[in-house]
């Protein structure tokens, strides 16, 4: 037994010193409830009130569980509740001011971004929130740590077209704002389509409607631990390489759990979810396609592509939920390219393109990420990006997402680069037919036949 017990803990060292196994966020969820105020300046005063005095030990706790248990965590973070759902009648003008609330906050606790710049219009707009997404190219192209989302659609509610038309002209006037910067305003928005209000990581995470006055919530990622397993476990059946990426995801959800609990402890809040999400980094080891590539593929885009990533995806929900006593988020495989080595290398090869994506989100935990486009890119045809994306979300009863960045004075085979954990980006490429009549009919795409469930 004592045998066992050390080969598990020189196995955990391992994925820690070689496989780059890490948390990749611990995400303190704060309500913005009680901020509520008719006064501008004074909304945005409680807003860092509330953030600086929730928050205030937030990076020290973080960085004392790293110390004790030797676990990397790579980024503390806060998201909060919605900012339209809070700023009631506030102009424009207001609610960039809550923006800058937020980043002053983000700075004075010393997170790299906080989320929850962000507006629910799956079914409509409020007035509000019509304002709020109006405000984002500024706010987002004034501040550094912000993050925003809106969520255009749901299963139950169909799609909330004209929402669509403004969040392509929020992405258009973005990359316009930051061009001096690769367009980088874009990375920090993202479209989304039935969002998790859970989730930890950015750009999507904010600090749902139904959640406790704060919580912790920890997104975990270990994609050189699942490829190493793949690696060892050389010319095995399908059956039984699903196997050994359920238990890898265990050990590795095994690890966020005690983090939780440990930093919800200290910190004197509740528990949220565990994030069992393969989230990948530019790191070499630290990439979701290079395990479809251990798994089989001659390289990431090849036909098969979207089969390995559907089994890798459930075998890492199967593994990890048995580990957590909550998962949530968005729990699977990311497949941002500008993160990912091996996408970035496929796309550079010509194996993936964006339609190739489009078909790997059906089977993923997200959606369209972190890609870069000619900057010339029509306002419809990212609208019509954004609107095909969506829809597989509302068909399929599943979360997808767009944050894709058309970076400005750049073309096809350029190259963008946001350096971190954003990456670099190869600009890929877009067909130029035009679907601006069907976006701009505008209205409302009802929602499916089997979401009438009740």
């Amino acid at each position: 037994m004592s045998m066992l017990n050390m080969s598990d803990v020189l196995e955990t060292v391992n994925m820690l010193t070689e496989e780059n196994l890490d948390i990749r966020t611990i995400t303190m969820g704060i309500s913005l409830f009680d901020c509520v105020s008719e006064d501008e300046n004074r909304f945005a005063e409680k807003i860092y009130d509330k953030i600086t005095s929730k928050a205030k030990n937030l990076v020290k706790v973080g960085e004392d569980i790293e110390k004790q248990y030797g676990i990397p965590i790579v980024n503390k973070r806060v998201s909060v509740t919605p900012v339209s759902l809070v700023g009631g009648s506030m102009s424009e003008e207001g609610y960039i001011k809550a923006a800058k609330a937020l980043d002053k906050a983000a700075k004075e606790l010393g997170i790299n971004f906080i989320g929850g710049y962000g507006a629910l219009v799956q079914k409509g707009m409020t007035l509000g929130a019509r304002r709020l997404i109006n405000s984002i190219p500024v706010a987002l192209s004034e501040t550094e740590r912000v993050c925003s989302s809106v969520n255009v659609a749901s299963t139950k509610a169909g799609i909330n077209m004209d929402a669509i038309q403004l969040t392509g002209r929020t992405v258009k006037e973005l990359a316009r704002l930051t061009k001096d910067q690769d367009s980088i305003g874009c990375a920090k928005f993202v479209v989304f389509a039935n969002v998790p209000e859970d989730n930890p990581f950015m750009a999507g995470a904010f600090h749902g409607i139904g959640e406790d006055e704060c919580v912790i919530n920890v997104g975990v990622s270990g994609p050189g631990v699942v490829s190493s397993a793949i690696e060892r476990a050389g010319d095995c059946s399908l059956s039984e390489l699903s196997e050994i990426i359920k238990k890898t995801a265990f050990k590795i959800t095994r690890m966020g759990q005690l983090v939780m609990r440990e930093a919800s402890s200290r910190l004197g809040v509740n528990p949220g979810i565990i994030d069992l999400s393969l989230a990948p980094t530019p790191a070499v080891g630290d990439s979701v396609a290079h395990i479809l590539e251990e798994m089989g593929l001659e390289q990431t885009g090849a036909h098969g592509t979207t089969a390995c990533l559907a089994m890798l995806n459930d075998a890492v929900k199967k593994g990890g939920v048995m580990a957590a006593g909550s998962v949530g988020g968005l729990s699977g495989a990311f497949i941002p390219v500008s993160e990912d080595a091996g996408m970035i290398d496929a796309v550079k090869a010509g194996s993936l393109s964006i339609e190739k994506l489009e078909a790997m989100t059906a089977v993923c935990s997200v959606g369209l990420d972190m890609i870069a486009i000619p900057g010339d890119t029509p306002e419809a045809v990212i609208c019509g990006i954004i609107a095909d994306e969506i829809s597989i979300g509302v068909a399929n009863t599943k979360t997808t997402a767009v944050r894709v960045i058309p970076a400005y004075g750049k073309k096809a085979g350029d190259t963008v680069n946001f350096g971190g954990l954003l990456g670099y980006a190869p600009i890929m490429d877009i067909k130029p037919l035009s679907p601006e009549k069907f976006i701009m009919r505008g209205g409302r795409i009802p929602a499916p036949i089997h979401s009438l469930k009740n």
